[in-house]
């Protein structure tokens, strides 16, 4: 089921209405719950902890799918350019008991000589990063609501393409907190700009304002640089430009990633969307593979996310 199409509002059968109507329901308990942890932080009654070293978080309102670990692997690489010592830690979102989830792979291909220590408890992770692996800064990944942790800059990433999750919280919408956590950060980087026109971006600016009118508003453009063949044989771009291709994704914004195919010059014939994080299991890979066969002579190439 494609949940997007529900809570955006795009379906609009009497199935689709009657789900609204019990999701925006179930989202008034989440909201209550919520509202009342920040309070808590906010007046001090929850105990919040400090690092000895400069604590950067880089995190959202919303649920996945913002462009986080482009930002958090560029801003590793300039530490490190700079010479200093920096540690990445997160929650690990779909990993197994003992093993790194794709995001943790991903930055360990980008950043070989950057450890990533994956904790729910980034307390405990940034410990570790610390008096352990002498880290001299530590950046928290998808940080945001994790309030435990102090940090010394609060970087929200805005997705210029659904940039507060269809206007409600979970699970009616994307939105993890209400629109007015924009208050407590210091700087919002609005992604995907190239993907919607001026006048969107100059409305999510304005929205920002509302909520923390002397914030830094960035904006930024993710631009593909080439495709990867597995296992590693890298491709220009231009091998998709007039190709018929499918598409497939594991990530919390999957339009985005179609629409970033179509940029290139490709058509998607058609497309199958996995849930974020996706393990990849025996089954669902034999699913993909029948799922392949089926596709026919006409399609060149199956473009998915790395």
């Amino acid at each position: 089921m494609d949940h997007r199409s529900i809570m955006s509002g795009k379906r609009g059968d009497p199935i689709a209405m009657a789900m609204r109507a019990v999701l925006r329901m179930a989202s008034v308990p989440y909201a209550i719950a919520v509202r009342q942890r920040n309070r808590n932080y906010d007046r001090q009654v929850a105990d919040i902890q400090q690092c000895e070293v400069p604590v950067i978080s880089v995190g959202n309102l919303t649920t996945g799918g913002t462009g986080k670990t482009p930002i958090v692997c560029l801003l590793a690489k300039r530490f490190r350019e700079q010479g200093l010592r920096v540690a990445i830690v997160s929650r690990g979102y779909g990993r197994g008991d003992a093993d790194a989830n794709d995001e943790a792979m991903e930055l360990h291909a980008r950043l070989p000589d950057v450890p990533h220590i994956q904790n729910p408890d980034r307390v405990a992770a940034a410990r570790i990063a610390i008096e352990e692996l002498e880290a001299q800064i530590v950046l928290m990944d998808d940080g945001f609501q994790h309030r435990r942790l102090h940090r010394d800059l609060d970087l929200v990433v805005i997705d210029a393409t659904c940039p507060f999750g269809f206007g409600y919280q979970l699970p009616r919408g994307l939105l993890r907190e209400s629109i007015h956590g924009l208050s407590r950060a210091d700087a919002v980087l609005i992604t995907r700009c190239q993907a919607v026109d001026p006048t969107t971006i100059e409305t999510i600016r304005k929205t920002i304002s509302t909520y923390n009118a002397a914030i830094p508003i960035l904006a930024s453009n993710h631009t593909p640089i080439g495709l990867l063949e597995y296992p590693e044989t890298n491709l220009p771009l231009r091998n998709i430009d007039q190709q018929k291709v499918a598409v497939l994704s594991a990530i919390g914004n999957p339009d985005a990633f179609e629409h970033t195919v179509r940029q290139c010059g490709a058509t998607v014939q058609t497309a199958r969307h996995l849930p974020d994080h996706d393990p990849y299991d025996p089954e669902t890979v034999a699913s993909l593979r029948d799922w392949a066969r089926q596709l026919g002579d006409e399609i060149t190439y199956i473009v998915c996310t790395h």
